[in-house]
């Protein structure tokens, strides 16, 4: 049985996280924790991988706590940038065991994950690429760390093809165009009714192509969490992993 704890297990996220694995045959559920109680309850001691889903602001002092703690972390926060993935390095480089383990994902659906990986494919065959994501209003940080992981991964595709920058005559816009990421324009919508939508439209003259993936429920980004889980758990990933698509058969 892989011991599992839970850190933001109140959560929208972690509460489903948490009933996955009670759910699944190979695993069990030993700390199941949330804001206000004590991380210094998870060890190596009691748990094999934590899953943390807790909120940008706290995620990276949770997940440098718990390498301290010499346990393997699943991250399912969003918000992590260059420099806060560093200090997780830094961290994981005196970690208490040499093979201990931190996934960061900056999404859990397999939908999201394909279309992330399509579009990196397909980057290098058109002129214009843009990145539209689209969630629900509760969402805390914009844009996705998922529609940034796609910017970045479309803008590494056109560099290593030699491509030029694209084409862009805007003047003036006002923020109207987006965040640029690479320069890849990225456009995020909020909207009630919403819950995950990721879509990527790249351009030709005279054709177009779209890459669109609809996460409807959340309960859609259990399979990938419950596989980042047993993969860290069967070992062979020591040190920090980004993306869903290293444990996929790509």
């Amino acid at each position: 049985m892989i011991r599992v704890a839970v850190v933001g297990a109140r959560g929208r996220m972690g509460s489903h996280v948490v009933e996955a694995v009670r759910s699944a045959s190979d695993m069990e559920l030993t700390e199941s924790l949330d804001a206000g109680d004590d991380i210094k309850q998870i060890s190596k001691d009691n748990t094999d991988v934590v899953v943390e889903f807790t909120v940008p602001a706290v995620s990276l002092g949770n997940v440098l706590a718990l390498i301290e703690q010499g346990v393997d972390v699943v991250v399912g926060t969003t918000g992590w940038d260059d420099d806060k993935l560093e200090q997780v390095r830094e961290a994981l480089s005196h970690a208490p065991r040499a093979d201990q383990a931190v996934f960061i994902a900056p999404n859990f659906a397999i939908s999201a994950v394909l279309a992330d990986y399509f579009a990196a494919k397909a980057a290098k065959y058109f002129e214009s690429a843009e990145v539209i994501e689209l969630h629900h209003p509760d969402k805390v940080d914009a844009p996705s760390g998922t529609a940034l992981h796609t910017a970045r991964a479309i803008a590494q595709a056109r560099q290593e093809a030699g491509m030029p920058a694209m084409p862009d005559n805007t003047q003036s816009d006002g923020g109207s165009r987006g965040q640029v990421v690479d320069g890849v324009h990225v456009h995020a919508v909020r909207l009630r009714g919403l819950n995950a939508h990721e879509e990527v439209l790249l351009g030709n003259a005279g054709e177009q192509l779209s890459i669109r993936a609809d996460s409807f429920d959340r309960i859609s980004f259990m399979p990938g969490v419950l596989l980042a889980v047993r993969t860290l758990a069967g070992g062979g990933h020591a040190g920090l992993t980004v993306g869903l698509d290293a444990f996929l058969d790509l």
